[in-house]
């Protein structure tokens, strides 16, 4: 059965700023945002760009799953969209055999940016064991993570 779920989130840094932490800095800014989530990023191959490959260990506040690789299987620097497909481990082990998360960005002033996030997916049966909602407000929550923590970086 085919889904989707949705979020959103208004962030105070700019879109720049926000894209290149996302594409430039994903494996390493996980485990230092979220560690409870994910303890360890690593970029398998690529460069961040289309293609890339990335190997996510989980901690503690992930249930039923120790690792997740993700393809960055969509990117668009033009209208800053994002797209990682799971293609082993985490999710496709608790009844999914599609799943993909994709952020859009867009800009809303010289330092605000607003998130959409979806999680699209594929489920073998009606009922899994774990609700895809959980993923859009993780990563709206990562989004927010990562806000506190660009602001904390720029200069005063």
């Amino acid at each position: 059965m085919r889904r989707q779920e949705k979020g959103q989130v208004k962030v105070c840094v700019g879109i720049d700023l926000l894209w290149g932490a996302l594409v430039n800095d994903l494996s390493a800014l996980l485990p230092i945002l979220i560690p409870n989530l994910v303890t360890e990023g690593e970029m398998l191959q690529g460069d961040g760009r289309l293609g890339t490959v990335y190997h996510f260990k989980f901690g503690t506040g992930v249930p039923n799953m120790s690792y997740q690789k993700e393809e960055i299987v969509e990117l668009d620097e033009s209208v800053h969209r994002i797209g990682l497909q799971v293609i082993e481990g985490g999710r496709l082990g608790l009844g999914f055999t599609y799943y993909k998360n994709t952020f859009q960005l867009t800009a809303t002033g010289d330092s605000e940016t607003l998130v959409d996030a979806t999680v699209d997916y594929v489920t073998e049966r009606q009922e899994t064991n774990a609700p895809p909602g959980e993923t859009v407000t993780t990563g709206i929550a990562f989004i927010k993570e990562l806000e506190a923590f660009l602001l904390n970086q720029e200069p005063n």
